[in-house]
């Protein structure tokens, strides 16, 4: 009977999505039902198969490589601020690092590298073909199928560092949907933390099927329908219309800038976005916080966001397949995880899911719970977003995109129920 549940709440997980359509008469099914196969395929492919992990482990071992390089740059200025622990990194700081270290700082060398393979023309080639094959399967233009393979271990503000030529051509619909998109990623720098804390086979299960699940999902929400010639990717050098002595236009690509001009005016917006997004994290946590506050000053012990939102996602928790009583321990982890953050979850649950004691000892709730708090979905996440939008795009593409915040926070809900749902189905 609660796999017959868990079925019925795939659907009803998509069909919460289409009520919050944007746009629903220019859903494209066809997309949306193609990758939601593929999603199902991959659900059943890397839960039951050890392959399928090792490909996506040895993925994140790069960006992990990539990362603790940034940290050796870091520990050079503040050694203080770097984990000892890390080989090479030279850190004298024992134990774990802070938010602006392991998320924040190694933006100064994640933006300047990919600008400079955006630079010598090697990331818009790799985007073309890459966005080129993922379009045909997805039925989505190139950049956004290409965006969401790097989403998947660069994250969210990393990702959308790397893409600033590309997200002012854009439209601002469309910088709308990587928006929605962005809220279900992770980085590939803490999923070895994840893997600490949660069963590790889970862990990399929930990536892949979010970002297919963030397709799906942003695909419904916000539908957009381009021309051909709005589906390309966008160059350094792009052509540009240039007019002629005889009063004709032509179009000729401008003269490249100098390398370390370039290379510089990047580490300088590098470092900018940086001040940006961690001035946005603090005040929206900040102003959670403050809400708990003021409802706290009722005298109601029991009203917090955390159990607001852990009501809400009751009838969501029962439908991935529990029993009532399960199904409300599930949900009280699910809003804390929204309003918090997924360590705070894993922190709580670590013991016991790696135990197989309690609740968990039911392997079902351990998938579907491993699952949905793998992401960065939460109230600190659209700071982050808006934060990293404001530093990259115009005011008027951030309009858009703030006036729709809810809208993220249903997105990354969504994303992170239609993936446990998905891995739960073969998890019994």
């Amino acid at each position: 009977m609660y796999l017959l549940i868990n079925i019925v709440g795939i659907f009803v997980t998509l069909g919460v999505a289409y009520l919050f359509s944007r746009d629903k008469k220019n859903i494209q099914w066809k997309s949306v039902g193609i990758v939601t196969v593929l999603q199902l395929f991959l659900a059943w492919f890397f839960v039951n198969f050890s392959i399928g992990r090792q490909a996506v482990v040895a993925a994140a071992e790069g960006f992990n490589w990539l990362v603790a390089t940034a940290y050796k740059g870091i520990a050079f200025a503040l050694p203080e601020w770097v984990s000892s622990t890390i080989p090479g990194a030279g850190g004298t700081l024992d134990g774990s690092m802070n938010f602006v270290t392991s998320a924040l700082m190694p933006i100064l060398l994640v933006v300047p590298l990919f600008d400079i393979l955006t630079y010598i023309g090697f990331l818009p080639w790799v985007v073309k073909w890459i966005g080129r094959a993922l379009s045909f399967i997805t039925g989505q233009p190139k950049f956004e199928a290409f965006f969401s393979v790097e989403m998947m271990f660069l994250g969210n503000t990393e990702v959308l560092a790397v893409s600033k030529a590309q997200l002012n051509q854009m439209s601002g619909t469309r910088n709308l949907t990587l928006a929605l998109m962005s809220m279900s990623c992770v980085t590939a720098s803490i999923i070895g933390a994840y893997t600490q804390m949660m069963p590790g086979q889970y862990v990399l299960t929930a990536v892949p099927l979010n970002i297919l699940g963030a397709i799906v999902i942003s695909a419904i929400l916000n539908p957009i329908n381009i021309s051909p010639e709005e589906d390309v990717v966008v160059e350094v050098n792009e052509p540009v219309e240039v007019a002629q002595a005889d009063g004709t236009m032509k179009m000729e690509r401008p003269k490249k800038e100098p390398f370390f001009s370039f290379l510089g005016d990047s580490i300088l917006g590098a470092g900018k976005l940086i001040l940006i997004i961690f001035a946005s994290v603090v005040a929206f946590v900040a102003l959670a916080n403050l809400i708990d506050n003021l409802f706290s000053l009722t005298g109601l012990d029991w009203l917090s966001l955390e159990n607001i939102f852990g009501v809400i996602m009751f009838p969501f928790a029962w439908l991935l397949g529990f029993n009532p009583h399960d199904a409300f321990q599930i949900a009280q982890y699910m809003g804390t995880k929204l309003v918090t953050n997924e360590f705070v979850v894993m922190g709580e649950v670590s013991k016991s899911v790696m135990a197989g004691t309690g609740l968990f000892a039911n392997k079902h709730a351990v998938a579907v719970l491993t699952v949905f708090v793998t992401s960065f979905a939460n109230f600190s996440t659209v700071g982050m977003i808006i934060g990293a939008f404001k530093g990259l795009v115009s005011k008027e593409k951030v309009d858009l995109i703030s006036k729709n915040v809810p809208l993220m926070l249903v997105s990354g809900i969504l994303v992170s129920l239609l993936s446990a749902g998905m891995a739960g189905l073969f998890a019994w």
